[in-house]
């Protein structure tokens, strides 16, 4: 499994209505999530809006991002959260990857 770590900015006036949302994903997004080989999936964020992303996946973040943007569900989640964002797009499609420097087991 890879191990894909990213960054995103949620907008400051907004982060607790984002928080909330994430309190009750759809489940039919929490599936989907699933289906595309998205594991041990989490986020984390700071009170400034600085968002921290982690999931493993069998391949790339590329490849599972086309395997979420095949879904239905994702396009409307995604165009439901983009308000949430500072990046001017929706949020699956402005993921900063951050490289991995170093992994204990």
């Amino acid at each position: 499994m890879k191990r894909v770590a990213f960054v995103l900015k949620v907008r400051p006036d907004k982060l607790e209505a984002y928080k909330e949302h994430h309190r009750h994903v759809w489940p039919e997004m929490l599936q989907a999530l699933r289906e595309a080989g998205w594991h041990n999936y989490s986020l984390f964020v700071r009170e400034d809006g600085l968002l921290f992303g982690y999931f493993e996946t069998p391949d790339s973040l590329q490849a599972a991002q086309a395997r979420m943007a095949a879904k239905e569900v994702n396009t409307r989640w995604q165009e439901f959260m983009a308000p949430f964002f500072e990046a001017n797009a929706r949020p699956d499609e402005t993921f900063q990857e951050l490289t991995e420097v170093f992994h204990l087991d």
